[in-house]
């Protein structure tokens, strides 16, 4: 492995999206993601197929209540540095491998704990999915036309901004600081926080009284002008978001737009008739026609773009921001660093080999692996 994770273990108990996004994250980095699927429980739809998400991860089967695979993971924390889990708050308590378990064989680990709710709270005990802890925290009710119901924006502001990344990140500070006090600690990763994290920027702008209107009626979420997509000739879009009034004259001057008479830019009661104006003038190229015109500009006007064409773009090919993996297209590592770069992620192995040789290297005795690859 490379990466400036290199040579960190981390033992990820299978789940589903958020804590495995997290992990994914960590093995990108360089870490050892050793993934233990649940045995004994077939099509219990716990472990989803192979995926992005569990590339560079080596995986093992043990059933979390049969005594002797207990034991097998207690042999496997002894000599890792990050334990995750994405159960329900109580669930690893029951199971035996709470923190509180876990401490007493490796006092250095870090426990890292994936929920939605959190761990405490009216709700830590409910269920939930992305859509609820972004309702909870108002970010949903940011997303949308005026007028219109809220807008869901997939699943990847609560799993993965704020579930996922949140994990990660909280991991890379515990490791931080466990350098200085050789501690490990626990993590309490929750989806609902990090949702309620991304509106940090709105609530200044709220506070400053700059993001007072309904929603899509703001400079931000399409209520300017110079901030929103517009339809092209072909039916497809682009994106402007020419904030600073010299951007927002190059798009001007680029549309072919000379009246003096038009509103100013950041007058709100002129904001329909600009939009108005701008949209006229989108429609009459294709996207890709206002795409290459616009390409050497600073008007910030850009394709929008699927995500099944996003690899074919010019910058995203020369930045590498794509990558095959198993014959799947998928994101690159991300970030890159200049000593440490990150190598090209591997497809998941249950391969008996690979995974010896990584137990091996982790110094897990030989009965344990035997049971491990059984």
């Amino acid at each position: 492995m490379t990466g400036p994770l290199s040579g960190i273990k981390v033992v990820e108990i299978a789940s589903l999206a958020p804590a495995p996004f997290g992990c994914m994250v960590l093995a990108d980095l360089g870490a050892d993601v050793l993934r233990v699927e649940r045995a004994g429980a077939p099509g219990d739809g716990l472990t989803p197929p192979d995926g992005p998400l569990d590339r560079g991860k080596r995986n093992v089967k043990l059933n979390l209540k049969d005594g002797d695979d207990l034991r097998t993971l207690f042999a496997l924390v002894e000599k890792a540095d990050v334990f995750v889990e994405g159960f329900r708050p109580g669930v690893a308590e029951r199971l035996g491998i709470g923190p509180a378990d876990l401490e007493k064989h490796n006092p250095r680990l870090i426990y890292g704990r994936m929920t939605g709710w959190g761990q405490q709270g009216p709700l830590a005990s409910t269920a939930g999915h992305d859509i609820n802890y972004i309702a909870l925290t108002g970010t949903l009710d940011l997303i949308g036309r005026p007028g219109e119901r809220p807008v869901p924006p997939g699943n990847i502001i609560g799993d993965f901004a704020g579930g996922g990344m949140l994990l990660a990140m909280g991991v890379l500070a515990a490791l931080y600081e466990r350098e200085r006090s050789g501690k490990g600690q626990v993590i309490d990763a929750a989806m609902v926080d990090g949702a309620a994290l991304y509106t940090a920027f709105m609530h200044g702008m709220h506070a400053a009284g700059l993001w007072n209107q309904p929603r899509g009626e703001n400079a931000l979420d399409g209520g300017a002008p110079f901030y929103d997509t517009y339809e092209c000739a072909d039916g497809r879009y682009v994106a402007v978001g020419c904030v600073e009034f010299p951007f927002y004259i190059q798009l001007l001057a680029a549309l072919g737009i000379d009246d003096p008479e038009l509103p100013f830019q950041l007058d709100p009661t002129g904001w329909p008739q600009l939009k108005e104006v701008i949209g006229a003038k989108f429609k009459e190229r294709t996207r890709d026609e206002w795409a290459a015109l616009f390409a050497d500009s600073d008007a910030c006007v850009t394709p929008v773009l699927s995500p099944w064409e996003a690899h074919e773009h010019a910058h995203n090919q020369t930045r590498g921001a794509f990558i095959e993996v198993n014959g799947v297209r998928q994101p690159a590592p991300a970030p890159r660093f200049s000593r440490t770069p990150a190598a090209h992620p591997e497809p998941p192995t249950a391969d008996e080999s690979t995974v010896r040789k990584l137990l091996s290297d982790w110094m897990v005795p030989d009965t344990h692996i035997e049971r491990l690859l059984g």
